[in-house]
This record gives structure tokens, C-alpha cells and sequence, in this order.
């Protein structure tokens, strides 16, 4: 795993996308642990298994980021929108406000 990658999930209460930081799950993409290797990427994964457990969120796994100066920026475009929110409305939401930094 040569490149960096960020923990992702869907919180069960209410959908949103979630990432991984230190043992919790936070909403912002900037704010998500970021791992250089594949032995810390799959220990936070492993990690992340309680929470599936206890039905706090769903389907954890690793994406692909890149940094771009100070921001990280999300490889593929699936994870661009995933962390721009939903996309039925852009004036609402991570939508109106992230969008266009992604």
C-alpha cells in the first residue's frame, strides 16, 4: 500500500458519512486519521470492527487520498462525493459548503 488512506463508514442513526479518528467516528474528512502504511490502515480497520458490532455504523473500509498542499484530497471520485454529502441539494449541507473545495 504505497499510497495513504482514510478509514470510511455510514453512521446507522441517520446515514452520514463518517471517518475514522484515533477510536471514534468524526463527520469531517479533514479531521480523519490519515494512514502512510498498510499495517496501520488495516489495524484501524480492525479497530472499527467493535463499532459495526455495537450497530454504530456499517460497512467500514479503506479509501485512497493524496495531499494537495494542506488539504487531503480524496483519489477516487466516489469518496469526492461521499465527502461533499449528498447530492440532491448543493445549497444545503456539506453540498453548499465543500463542494467546490473537493
Amino acid at each position: 500500500m504505497a499510497q495513504a488512506h482514510i478509514l470510511t463508514a455510514n453512521r446507522l442513526r441517520d446515514g452520514e458519512v463518517v471517518y475514522w479518528r484515533g477510536s471514534a467516528w468524526v463527520e469531517d474528512l479533514d479531521a480523519a486519521d490519515i494512514f502512510a502504511d498498510k499495517a496501520s490502515a488495516d489495524g484501524a480497520l480492525k479497530a472499527a470492527a467493535s463499532s459495526v458490532t455495537d450497530r454504530i455504523v456499517v460497512s467500514p473500509y479503506l479509501f485512497e487520498v493524496r495531499r494537495d498542499g494542506d488539504a487531503i484530497r480524496p483519489v477516487k471520485e466516489r469518496e469526492i462525493i461521499r465527502a461533499a454529502g449528498p447530492t440532491i441539494r448543493r445549497d444545503l449541507g456539506k453540498q453548499g459548503t465543500r463542494l467546490v473545495s473537493l
